[in-house]
């Protein structure tokens, strides 16, 4: 699945994590923003986002993280695959990037709208506010 913005393409594959049940999922074109105004109340977000729920500069990430990140942006430059993103919701019914959350927010520090992710098809409704 090939998605362009801001002039540049991806080529997105499923992510491998969902293989055991894929038939539980579906692909959506989601919102970068406003799955980040969800996920900055995430528990998790604390890596990637600073407390007013900004993304953090790359020198500002956590080794790991900032790892993550220059793995992905070596993807993007050079034209690999990037496995799309499993969403979902967590306890605080904020949305949780259970897979992929190193691809999702490195698009969004690099300024894309929207991107395909897997979401759970008993999520659809859910995801709706969402979607693209």
């Amino acid at each position: 699945m090939n998605t362009a913005t801001k002039q540049r393409t991806f080529n997105f594959i499923h992510n491998p994590s969902i293989e055991a049940d894929a038939t539980k999922y579906m692909t959506v074109d989601v919102s970068l923003p406003k799955i980040l105004d969800s996920w900055k109340n995430s528990l998790f977000a604390f890596e990637w986002l600073t407390p007013d729920g900004t993304l953090k500069d790359l020198d500002d990430l956590p080794m790991i993280q900032h790892e993550k990140r220059l793995i992905v942006e070596k993807k993007m430059e050079t034209g690999k695959d990037l496995a799309m993103p499993v969403l979902g919701f967590g306890l605080l019914d904020t949305v949780e990037i259970g897979s992929g959350k190193a691809v999702l927010l490195t698009l969004a520090a690099h300024g894309e709208d929207h991107i395909p992710a897997h979401i759970l098809k008993s999520d659809q409704d859910d995801f709706e506010p969402f979607l693209v």
